[in-house]
C-alpha cells in the first residue's frame, strides 16, 4: 500500500498538474497565438532597443554625420570613409562609429533618443513583423512542445524513468527548431526593420514585404534568382544556435519550477494559481536563458543586418562570434543584454501563463 502511494506521488510530480490531453491541436495553437499577440505588443519596445544596441556595436550608423570605421588588410583602422588599397573597405564590424555625441549609451538612452529623434511610435517599429512572426511561431512551438513532452514522458516513465527529467529539454529543443525553420524569413525582416531607422521624421518606412524584397533584390531593377532567395535564410544557423539552447535552458528551468509551485499550492489548482505559477516560473526561466544565450543573439543580429551579399553568404556563426570577440571583447558579446533579459523574462512569463490558463479554461469547458 505504501509503495503504491509513493508511486502515485512520483507520477503526479512527473505529470502536468492540469490534465489537458483532450484539447485539440487547433485549440492549443489558438491559445498560443493569443499569448504571442499580447506578448509581442507589450515587449516590442525592448526588442527595438536591444536590436539598436547590437546593430550599433556592429557598426550601423544612427546619425547622418556618422561613418563606419574601415579596416585595411593589416587590420589598421581607417577613419572617415574608404581606402582604395583595402579589399574589405567599410564592411560591418564591431568598431565604434564616428558619431560625436550621437551614440547610444545604454538601454534608457536608446529609449530617450528614439522618442526624441523619431517619435514615440517608433518604439513599436516592426510590431507587425513581430506579430506575423510570434503568432505562427508560438502557435507551432507551444502545441508541439506539449505533444512531444507528453509522448516522451509516457515513454520514459515506462522504459527509463531516470531520463524523465530531461524530457522538457529535448521536447523544447525539437519544437523550437520546427518553429524557427518554418517562419525564419519574417524574423529576418523584423530584425532589419528594427535595426535601421528612417532619416526623416514622419516618413513611412518599408514594411515586412518591402523589407524582404529589398533583401532579395538590393539593387533596383535587378532580377532575382535562386541565389538571391537564399538571402531570406541568411543567419538561420545563428538563429537556431541561439533559440535551441534558449529553449533547452528555459524549459529545463520552467517545467520543474512551475510544477513545484503548483504542487505546493495544492492538488486542485485554480486559474489564479496557474497564472501565478506559470508567470513566476516563466519570468525566471526566460531571464536566465536570455542572459546565457546573449552572445548568440548578438551573432544572429549581426548576420541578419549584413548587407554585403557575398560576405553574408560566407559568414558562419563561429566566425561571427570570433569577430565580435575580437572587435568588442566581452562587452561586445553582451551588447543589449539588459534589454534582452528585460524583454525575455516578461515575454516568456506572459506567453506561458496566458497559454496555460486558456488551456485550463478550455479543459473545463469540455468537461461541462
Amino acid at each position: 500500500m505504501v509503495v503504491v502511494e509513493e508511486e502515485a506521488k512520483m507520477e503526479s510530480k512527473s505529470k502536468p498538474m492540469v490534465v489537458n490531453e483532450n484539447l485539440r491541436f487547433g485549440e492549443r495553437a489558438l491559445s498560443a497565438g493569443g499569448a504571442a499577440f499580447i506578448s509581442a505588443v507589450i515587449v516590442n519596445p525592448l526588442d527595438v532597443v536591444k536590436t539598436r544596441l547590437q546593430a550599433q556595436a556592429a557598426g550601423v550608423p544612427y546619425q547622418g554625420s556618422c561613418r563606419l570605421g574601415c579596416f585595411e588588410s593589416n587590420s589598421t583602422v581607417v577613419r572617415g570613409g574608404s581606402s582604395s588599397s583595402s579589399p574589405g573597405v567599410c564592411r560591418i564590424t564591431g568598431s565604434a562609429t564616428v558619431c560625436s555625441d550621437h551614440q547610444y549609451k545604454g538601454t534608457l538612452d536608446v529609449f530617450i533618443k528614439i522618442i526624441r529623434q523619431e517619435g514615440f511610435s517608433r518604439l513599436w517599429r516592426g510590431t507587425n513583423a513581430s506579430l506575423a512572426l510570434a503568432v505562427p511561431t508560438v502557435g507551432i512551438y507551444m502545441p508541439f512542445y506539449d505533444y512531444f513532452r507528453n509522448v516522451m514522458e509516457d515513454f520514459t516513465a515506462e522504459k527509463s524513468p531516470s531520463l524523465t527529467p530531461y524530457v522538457p529539454l529535448v521536447a523544447g529543443t525539437i519544437a523550437r527548431s520546427l518553429a524557427c525553420i518554418s517562419i525564419y524569413p519574417v524574423e529576418l525582416a523584423r530584425t532589419r526593420m528594427q535595426a535601421f531607422k528612417g532619416t526623416q521624421r514622419g516618413v513611412k518606412l518599408p514594411g515586412v514585404w518591402k523589407t524582404l524584397v529589398d533583401a532579395v533584390n538590393p539593387v533596383k531593377g535587378s532580377s532575382s534568382n535562386g541565389q538571391n532567395y537564399r538571402m531570406l535564410w541568411t543567419g538561420l544557423g545563428a538563429q537556431l544556435a541561439r533559440d535551441v539552447p534558449f529553449s533547452a535552458i528555459c524549459w529545463s528551468i520552467l517545467e520543474p519550477t512551475r510544477r513545484s509551485i503548483l504542487s505546493f499550492m495544492g492538488e486542485e489548482p485554480r486559474a489564479g494559481s496557474i497564472i501565478g505559477a506559470n508567470f513566476t516560473a516563466g519570468f525566471v526561466a526566460g531571464a536566465v536563458a536570455a542572459a546565457a544565450t546573449c552572445p548568440l543573439d548578438v551573432a544572429k543580429t549581426r548576420r541578419q543586418i549584413e548587407k554585403d551579399r557575398d560576405r553574408a553568404m560566407k559568414m558562419t556563426t563561429r566566425q561571427t562570434l570570433a569577430e565580435i570577440w575580437r572587435d568588442g571583447g566581452m562587452r561586445g558579446m553582451f551588447s543589449g543584454a539588459g534589454a534582452r533579459v528585460g524583454r525575455a523574462g516578461p515575454s516568456v512569463a506572459i506567453v506561458v501563463s496566458f497559454y496555460e490558463v486558456v488551456k485550463y479554461g478550455l479543459h473545463h469547458f469540455h468537461q461541462q
